[in-house]
Parts: C-alpha cells; structure tokens; sequence
C-alpha cells in the first residue's frame, strides 16, 4: 500500500487492553454503550440501582467472550458511589482508562408542578452522582496523565425543553462540567467530551413519552423522521474514548437526528 495512505484507522479505534466504567450499565443508553465497549475490546466495569438487570448485561458481555464485571451503584447516594469507586479500584489496581457517565433520569412535568424532592433525584442522578464519581476517580487519572472522560447530558440542556425545565438543568450544569473539567485536566494529558442525544427509544423514554400524540409530533420533527436506538449513541460515547479522539477536548456532540443543529 502506498506510503501516502494512512492505514493506522483500526488501530485507533481499538480499545483492547483498556478498561471502562460504564454507569448506567442496565438499561437503554447505558446497557448499549456497555456492550459497545465491549465489542472494541475493553474489560466493563458496570454500574447501575438496578442489580439484576446490571448483572445480567454484564453475564451477556461475558457469554460473547467479553470481560467486565458488575457493582451496584447509586448515584442518589454517596457511599454508594464511594463504595463502587472503592471496588472499581481494588479490582483495577487503578483507574480506569476511560470513565463514560451515562446513568441519567427524567422526570416531565410543567415546572410549576415541580416539587423539592423531584429536584434532588434529578440532581443527584443527572449531575451531583456522576460529578462525585469523578473527582474520586480523577486524582489517579491525572497522576498518570492519561484517561478519557465522556458524559452524557441532553440536547435539553443545550436547547431546553418544554415540560423538561430542571431536567434541561441539571444536563445543562453537566455539559458546563464537561467543559471546565476539559480546561483543568487537558494539561495531564485526559480528554473530556459530552455526547447530547435527541429522543432515544429507551425504557426512560417511552415511560415518560408514551405513545401518542406527543411523541408522533416529536418524531414528525426529527429531521430523519425517527427516534435515535440506543445503540446509536453509543457508538459516539464510545467513538470519543478511542485515540482517534486523542485531538478532541471540551467539546458537545448531539446525535439527535437533525433536531438541534448546532454551528
């Protein structure tokens, strides 16, 4: 092949050797990115509230020849994200290669309607648990001047949304993270980036959209006329962890179907 040709593209999307931490890991999004992972060749770490389904996308990965284990994690409480950054570590010996923050929850009502205790779940979920998470971990990271860190916030928090206001929020707070964290640790050598999906067809999803008038509108308006799978935000959560993003810090990529375009 000519010398003029890069031929180095599969390498940098290879992420054997590697290890993750995929929260989120049951379910949706989470569960999709987990076993993405996997496919390109890292070892999962899996957390998630939900234990059996946890365990059991972490048993899937496994039985395809795939290597991960599974810890209860949650984000709600902080000796539970103590704990798991605690059992992800002894396991390790380290931290993980690359942290991918996916876990997340929504809750649609007007904002009126809103009460306290539905501000403190979804800030706890969406940005106080996932921030806690990696300011446990980091302090490795940054000692050995490697890790890429990638969150997953929301085109709500980029945009806003009727219906979705402290949702929109708390994505937003944790876009704004992404960003000043990319600042801080760029020196050490870690990348930082957040993936912000669209409408995605996932448990979380058609629990607070189901079918109706609502969500055929919402599609009518997605310019590819459909919700996002699963699987397709994954492969950019997991795109932005491989070297071929080594260049790349800072940044908000939306996978949302033409919904937000963003210059």
């Amino acid at each position: 092949m000519s010398d003029n040709i890069d031929t180095s593209w599969r390498h940098v999307t290879d992420l054997c050797g590697k290890t993750v931490v995929v929260t989120g890991c049951a379910s949706g999004i989470g569960r999709a990115t987990a076993l993405q992972y996997a496919s390109a060749g890292a070892t999962v770490y899996g957390g998630d509230v939900n234990e059996a389904a946890g365990e059991a996308a972490l048993a899937e990965i496994r039985a395809a020849g795939g290597q991960g284990r599974f810890f209860k994690l949650d984000l709600t409480d902080g000796a539970s994200v103590d704990a798991f950054v605690d059992s992800v570590v002894e396991t390790i010996g380290d931290a993980p290669d690359i942290l991918a923050n996916v876990a997340g929850l929504d809750r649609v009502m007007p904002f009126l309607e809103n009460t306290p205790d539905v501000w403190e779940l979804l800030i706890k979920v969406n940005y106080l648990g996932p921030v806690r998470m990696i300011h446990r971990f980091l302090p490795r990271m940054v000692a050995r001047r490697s890790g890429k860190i990638v969150t997953v916030a929301s085109d709500a928090g980029r945009v806003g949304s009727s219906g979705e206001t402290f949702y929109a929020g708390t994505k937003g707070a944790i876009i704004a993270f992404t960003k000043s964290l990319a600042r801080e640790t760029a020196r050490a050598g870690l990348t930082c980036n957040c993936v912000a999906p669209g409408p995605t067809d996932t448990p979380l999803f058609n629990g607070t959209i189901p079918d109706g008038k609502l969500r055929d509108a919402l599609i009518k308006a997605i310019p590819l006329k459909r919700l996002a799978q699963p699987v397709e935000i994954a492969h950019t959560v997991v795109f932005l962890s491989t070297p071929a993003t080594d260049f790349m810090t800072g940044q908000v990529v939306s996978v949302s179907g033409g919904l937000t375009m963003h210059g």
